[in-house]
């Protein structure tokens, strides 16, 4: 993708040069008579594009020149077509260059909004310690392109008395009131993950700290996984995507629970929580957490990513490098900016 933005930028800078060379070529083949002469304006008008107002006044320095030099050789130096050409050039110039300023601008504030988002969020999403209890994790989240959209996915992964606690999470809604929503969450997930004896306490707390904040239409999905060393895994699944069990053997089953349950923050549907979904977990197993932005993203043709399908390219021995390697993966399935973030947690049982 990086590859093909600079393409593209190194063909929007060549296009003024390009666009000057081929009026000149076709004013001299077809002589004076058709007056091509002002379409030398088309240069300048291109150089907005991209670059700073000093290529912008280059480029138009160049047509008034190249204007002059086909005036000269046509012999209409000084006549009507000729001046109307250089009026023309000057006043595209000059607009070009109002562009050229006002396009700079923007990007200076795009950049300034992007940086602040983007430390938000890394203030809001820590790192995941690598080895937790008796397993080992790792975290990969992928930015939508959109600008300063910061989205409101979410992940913890809290070592407690009991074993290990993991939330993924997905607030509804984009920019700093879904960041809020999902500041909110994480904290009473860390200390609710260390003081509760089960996942249902845990999940009460949440519910608790959303209701007092939420309206009666927004809402969290979430799933919250309680590991147990003794190869057990507990997990309560709030209208969230299920995760992928990949099995040491190398099968791959879906964590789905039996029954549905709406997301958290929705009490005022009077609707009970979802039971506990209990699933073996032993040596060499691997459980992928992760948001609708992963499984939701679509190729070129509008095929959505095949995840389970790919849950294969987690086979590297190091969790990180694995998670990055399907990273990639979805990357080039979209082969264009994700319309959504895409958050993935990789949990593995520990051999040793």
């Amino acid at each position: 993708m990086a590859e093909v933005n600079r393409r593209t930028q190194r063909l929007m800078g060549a296009l003024p040069f390009a666009s000057l060379g081929v009026v000149a070529a076709v004013d001299v083949l077809t002589g004076p008579d058709l007056g091509y002469l002002s379409l030398l304006a088309v240069g300048p008008a291109f150089a907005s594009l991209v670059g700073g107002v000093r290529r912008t006044v280059l480029i138009g320095v160049i047509a008034l020149v190249t204007s002059l030099v086909l005036a000269w050789y046509n012999g209409l130096l000084g006549d009507r077509q000729s001046n109307m050409s250089l009026v023309s050039i000057t006043g595209v110039t000059a607009a070009s260059i109002l562009a050229t300023v006002g396009r700079q601008r923007r990007e200076r504030e795009l950049a300034n909004v992007r940086s602040v988002a983007e430390v938000a969020q890394r203030v809001l999403l820590r790192p995941v310690p690598r080895r937790a209890g008796h397993l080992r994790a790792a975290v990969s989240y992928t930015s939508a392109n959109a600008e300063a959209r910061i989205g409101g996915d979410l992940y913890e992964v809290v070592t407690g008395p009991g074993g290990v606690r993991a939330i993924v999470g997905d607030v509804q809604g984009k920019g700093l009131e879904a960041v809020e929503t999902a500041a909110l969450v994480l904290g009473a997930f860390r200390e609710a993950a260390h003081d509760e004896t089960d996942l249902r306490g845990v999940s009460g707390r949440l519910e608790k700290a959303l209701n007092r904040r939420l309206s009666g239409e927004e809402f969290v999905t979430a799933i919250l996984v309680d590991a147990d060393p003794a190869g057990k895994l507990t997990l309560l699944n709030y209208g969230h995507p299920p995760p992928l069990i990949i099995h040491a053997d190398g099968t791959i089953t879906l964590a789905e629970p039996a029954d549905s349950a709406p997301p958290l923050g929705l009490a005022v549907l009077e609707v009970e929580g979802p039971n506990p979904h209990q699933v073996a977990f032993g040596p060499g197993d691997q459980i992928l957490l992760y948001t609708d932005g992963v499984i939701e993203a679509r190729d070129r043709a509008g095929r959505f990513y095949p995840l389970a399908e790919r849950a294969f390219l987690l086979k590297d021995d190091d969790p990180e490098a694995a998670l990055e390697a399907l990273r990639l993966d979805l990357v080039h399935h979209v082969d264009a900016p994700l319309h959504d973030d895409a958050a993935m947690l990789l949990l593995r049982f520990r051999d040793g």
